[in-house]
């Protein structure tokens, strides 16, 4: 594993398996969402987005987690390992609950500073609509990559796979 992505819904728990994989793996760590935004909430430029990842995925080895469907396509072609947490949707919404009233007021660790976390409702519909809407999408994208894909469907079976490859 050189060039690895972690993908899944939100609140499925990419941000943490990253960084626990990013030093076990020797492999520098981006969050998609670090790269997306910036202090106050600004989402950052498309080109600006665009030419920040293109520079990341011109590196021989990285570890990427997060989501950005739209930007998918250009990772796959890279990565030559997807660890997609496919988790059930009623574990991440409760999850991201945990998280907002964990962290609410300050900035997430995968998050750029000045972005604290906070209810957002429309970003709650996203999640509760996963599986109509990205989940599709998502599969879609996936169907052409050739590489390896690690598709782990519980917390049990990440911890399984963890223990399987020493990594828990």
């Amino acid at each position: 594993m050189h060039r690895v992505l972690i993908i899944g819904p939100c609140g499925s728990g990419k941000s943490t398996l990253a960084r626990e994989l990013s030093p076990r793996l020797g492999l520098p760590l981006v969050h998609m969402d670090q790269l997306g935004w910036k202090a106050g909430w600004i989402e950052t430029e498309d080109d600006e987005l665009h030419e920040s990842l293109a520079a990341v995925l011109a590196q021989d080895e990285w570890l990427i987690e997060g989501n950005y469907g739209s930007l998918l396509a250009p990772r796959l072609a890279r990565a030559d390992t997807v660890i997609y947490l496919d988790f059930p949707i009623r574990l991440c919404l409760w999850r991201l609950a945990r998280r907002i009233l964990t962290h609410r007021g300050r900035s997430r660790p995968d998050m750029p500073e000045g972005c604290p976390e906070r209810f957002d409702a429309a970003f709650f519909w996203y999640v509760m609509n996963w599986n109509s809407g990205p989940r599709p999408r998502t599969e879609a994208r996936l169907a052409g990559y050739t590489g390896d894909l690690i598709r782990l469907t519980s917390p049990a079976m990440l911890a399984d796979w963890r223990k399987a490859n020493s990594l828990g």
